[in-house]
Formats: C-alpha cells, structure tokens, sequence
C-alpha cells in the first residue's frame, strides 16, 4: 500500500487539481466577482449607518431619507442576490469536481492490473475514490468561496478605517497580532487532535465492522463478552480525545471572543474621547465599532483556512497517487492506435481469435515478489485443447492464467496468442475472448437479465436462453419468482452459490469466448451441481481452448494437458494416464484425494 508524504506547502498540492479547475472557468469568474461585490456591499453598510446616524438621529433632518431607503435597499438586495450567486455556485463546483475527481479515479482503476488490486485493499481504495475526492471537492469549494469574502472583506475594512480616522484604526489593529498568534497555536493543537479522534473512528468503524461480519465466529466462540470490552475500551478513547479536542475549541471561542472585545473596548474608549472632543461624530464611532468586530472572522478564517489546506494536501496526495499509479500490464500508443483502448475501442480492427496459445521461454515473478516463479517455460496449447492445472491450495495454479489473460506479462519471453505476441494486440480484444468463471461467483445488484446481459450487452433472448440452457440453469429460472426479472441481491445474496455458478457461467458462455478459464469453479458446489457444470463443459468446451484449475482431480481425468504446480513451479506434465504410471506428485495428489471421497463416501 502506497504512502503518503505530508508536505508544509499547501498550494503544491492544489496545484495538481487545476486540470480540474479549469473546466469551470466561468462559473469561477461568477464566484469571485459575486464575491467580491459582496464583501463590498457589506463593508459598505456600516457607512449607511454612519450617514443615517449623523444626519437624520443626531441633526434631526428628514430630507433625502425617501433616497436613502432605496439606496439602502438596493445595497441590500443586490448584495443578497451576490450572496446567491456565491453560495449557488460553490454548491455547483463541490458537486462537478466531486463527479469529476470520482469519475477520473473510478476510470484509472479499470486501466490498472492485478498487481495494483493486490497490493491495496478493497477499503484503502474505495476512500480514495470516495472520502478523498468528497473532502478535496468540498474544501476547494467553500474555502475558495470563503476566501474572497474575507480577503477581500478585511482589505475594504482596513482601507475605510484607515479613511475614516487613521489613529484609530491602528488602535483596532493592535489586537491583530494577538488573534492571529493565538489562532495559529490553537490550530495547530486542534489539527493534531482532530487527526486522532479520526483515527481512533477509525478504529471504532473497523471494530463495528468486524463484529457485524463475525458474528456467527464471536457467537460459536463465546467471545461477546471480550468484544464488548474491546469495543467499551475503544469508545472510552474516543471519548477522553473528543472532550480534550471540545476543550482546546471552547478555549480558542473563548480567546476570539476576548479580542473582538478587547478590539471593540479600544474603539469605545479611544473613540469616545474623540468623540468628545467633538473630533468625531458617533456615527463615525459606530462604523469603528462595526468594522472593530467584523474584521475578526477574516483573521480566523485565514488561520483555519490554511489548517485545512494542510489538512486536504495529504487528501490531494493519495488521490494523484492513485490517478498517476502507472499499469503494470498496458498497451503500447502504437496498439491503442490500432485497436483503441478500453473507453474507445477500434472493434472494426480487431481480428478473430482462434485459441491457440504458446509460452515461449518465459520467465516469471510477481511484480512485488523477489522469486522467478517460471524460468524459461515453454509450453504449446494448440486450439481447442483443455489444459487442467494441478496443485496443492497455495502452489501458484493461477500463475499460467494469469499470464495467457495478460492479467501480469512475463518477466521475460513472450505469451503468443494465435502465432503473436499478446502485447502486438490490446487487452481489450483478448479480454473479449475469454470467459472467465472463477471460484467464488460474483454477480452484481439487480436481475437475472441485467446480470447474463454483462457477458453481450446487445445478447437477444433467444441467445441468452440458448446459453442458460447450454449450462443446465433453465431450472434456477423456472424457480425464481419474476424469472429472468427476478432481483438477485447484493452480490448474487439471493442465490445460493451453485445457483450463481451456473449463472456466471452461462454469462461467460453468452460471450462465445474462444478461451475458458474455469478457476475451480467446482470447488464450492454440491455435487448435484457440479455434475451439471461439468456436463455443460464438456458440451461447451469443444473446439475451444480450456484451461480448468481442478480442486476435485476426479473431474479433470479426460483433460488433453494436465500440469502440477507445486511452490509456483510447473513440476509435472502429461495426460492423467500418464501422470499416475509416473508415481510422482500427481499420482500422490490423486491417490490421496481419492481414499479421502472414499471415505466421505462410506461415511453417508
């Protein structure tokens, strides 16, 4: 799993997401030219006060109030609608770029290879593309929004006190250093404590998790009572960080609140006594008071402001580590030129596929292992031929596959699809070509239809009746409710894991593959379904090239190939009948296997 660096420079980061900025040019101009006026309309308020102070309250004159008013209303309105505008429009950026940075990460990950999904978790990946994104979007949005309101709010306050009485205005300012000095140390203590009770939700979430999924685990062990305490001991840490981080806020509310003050008890008396001294009339002595308080939300914006920026930079960070993570496994321009690439296939280019594979002195490891798991591998699979793969859980049968489906390339040497090297054509057109029914099914939410038609989206009912049929699953049809309208749940819940097999199968089988990668697609079944899926194999399989990674050995007797891993090595190769004259590894797989069924057999 990747990690993230933190970084003191805030703008680095955002500078990154100015790809993403740029699509909404005019409704940023909107946002900041709104924002602006409104910033100026409400430092400009204050002078309305001033005016109606000292000219209609302390002289008594009524004259050119009707003008007054609707000045005052037109400050008003308008100001309202800039505000509107702002706000409406924030609301608008947060939202595209959420889509946009979801749809960018979404569509990365479908161009990336085994490897990448192997390194990272499920859970690691899926807040990078939904908690990233939805806390980049939000904080570019709004603080972006904030930002020219109060910049440009505390320029136009400091500029008209400034104006109006330069020595008072200063008075005001002294308490700025004080605010700003504070505020940066109250932050700093609150970034750290809210990164901890983050984690500590974390932790929390986790835990809650952990007990949903392994429950009947808890239950069968009688573990209630030590999960209660571990989830008791989680919750009381959640709560000793909250009340400390509640603690330092109200003390940072509590300081603010003391320097507006301070600020305000400056003007009052400093502009009384010129006031007084008849210097300065009250409704000048007003506005101070306005622009005394106003001015202190600027300052403590930009101070949170700055936090949240440092806080989005490891956000941004994990987000472009994601969308710049290159493919271990991808196409070339040249071939993408030819044959497109997965978002804008070229399928009038692509040729036919027949079936026949060849490993070519191939050498193998993992992109995150230190070990060759093939040195120098040579292997001919003419088409039509059903290659089985053997081997103890663990042994590396998914290797050979791996490589004919272009999931990883070799290390070294070349897979040869149809006389070719598979990286001279597009994982797109091989993909197209082969069925793929792994051990445990998956089957995505809504119905049976919807799910048979992944494998041809354009599949006519006569097609996917044909394919349900040639698999023996017409009777799971014929039970469900709705038929093929029936809902199968959340993965396939609904069904039960032979039922889903031969789904998945016949969704494969729709797709007319030339190559069939069944990864022991048996092994979790009851044996009245296994014996439908292995008819359906033998009736679909021919004139096909086949690979079966077998876990009942029983059911790969009639292969044409049949290959032993053991510790990712390729030990043994023949025909079953061949293999057991032998007495190697695969005569003592079977053997074994056999006296186990034998047993279970005498057993009932």
């Amino acid at each position: 799993m990747e990690t993230t660096k933190k970084t003191h420079l805030p703008l680095f980061g955002i500078k990154k997401l100015f790809p993403y900025l740029r699509s909404y040019r005019g409704l940023l101009f909107w946002m900041v030219l709104m924002g602006l006026y409104g910033s100026a309309m409400d430092a400009v308020i204050p002078l309305f006060q001033r005016y109606a102070i000292n000219r209609f309250i302390a002289d008594g004159v009524l004259d050119g109030m009707g003008l007054f008013v609707v000045l005052y209303l037109l400050v008003i309105v308008t100001q309202v609608i800039s505000n509107y505008i702002s706000v409406f429009g924030a609301c608008r950026l947060e939202m595209y770029m959420d889509r946009d940075l979801r749809r960018a990460a979404f569509n990365h990950l479908q161009t990336l290879s085994f490897s990448y999904f192997n390194q990272n978790s499920v859970g690691y990946i899926h807040a990078r593309v939904m908690s990233d994104t939805e806390r980049i979007s939000g904080t570019m949005a709004w603080d972006m929004m904030d930002g020219v309101w109060n910049l440009s709010y505390l320029g136009c306050v400091i500029v008209m006190m400034l104006a109006l009485d330069w020595k008072l205005a200063l008075c005001v300012m002294i308490v700025v250093p004080v605010l700003l000095i504070s505020s940066i140390w109250f932050q700093k203590k609150l970034v750290v404590l809210q990164r901890r009770v983050r984690e500590q939700n974390s932790r929390i979430t986790g835990a809650f998790n952990e007990g949903i999924t392994g429950a009947p685990t808890v239950k069968s062990l009688v573990l209630e009572d030590k999960m209660g305490r571990e989830f008791d001991a989680l919750t009381s840490e959640m709560r000793a960080v909250s009340v400390r981080t509640m603690h330092f806020r109200s003390l940072f509310m509590a300081t603010t609140s003391f320097a507006a003050s301070a600020a305000l008890s400056l003007v009052l008396w400093r502009g009384g006594i010129i006031t007084r001294s008849g210097v300065m009339l009250i409704g000048t002595l007003t506005v101070f008071m306005n622009y005394a308080q106003g001015m202190m939300e600027p300052i403590q914006w930009l101070v949170r402001a700055i936090s949240d920026l440092v806080n989005v930079q490891v956000n941004i960070e994990r987000f472009t580590h994601l969308t710049e993570t290159e493919s271990d496994v991808r196409d070339t321009p040249e071939v993408e030129a030819v044959y497109g690439d997965a978002f804008s296939p070229k399928k009038e280019n692509w040729e036919p596929l027949h079936g026949d594979v060849e490993f070519r002195d191939v050498t193998f490891r993992y992109p995150d292992g230190d070990e060759n798991i093939l040195e120098h591998f040579d292997l001919k699979i003419p088409q039509g031929t059903n290659v089985a793969i053997v081997g103890e859980t663990g042994a590396g049968k998914s290797t050979l596959v791996n490589l004919v489906c272009r999931f990883f390339e070799p290390t070294d040497g070349a897979v040869l699809i149809d006389g070719r090297d598979a990286r001279e054509r597009s994982q797109l057109w091989l993909h197209s070509n082969i069925g793929y029914v792994l051990q445990t099914p998956h089957l995505f939410s809504g119905t049976v239809l919807e799910n048979l038609r992944y494998g041809k989206p354009d599949a006519t009912m006569e097609e996917i009746e044909a394919a349900v049929k040639a698999v023996s699953a017409e009777s799971i049809i014929e039970r469900l409710p709705e038929g093929y309208d029936s809902q199968v749940g959340e993965g396939g819940n609904s069904l039960s894991t032979g039922e889903k097999q031969l789904l998945s199968f016949a969704r494969a089988l729709l797709a007319d593959p030339r190559i069939f990668v069944l990864d022991e697609a048996t092994s979790s079944v009851d044996t009245v379904t296994e014996r439908l899926i292995q008819n359906a194999i033998e009736k679909v399989m021919t004139g096909r090239t086949s690979f079966v990674i077998a876990h009942r050995l029983s059911t790969i007797r009639r292969s044409d190939l049949i290959l032993v891993v053991s510790d990712g090595k390729i030990v043994e190769r023949g025909t079953h009948r061949e293999l057991m004259d032998a007495k190697g590894t695969y005569y003592g797989l079977y053997t074994r296997q056999y006296r186990e069924e034998q047993m279970r057999a005498a057993l009932g």
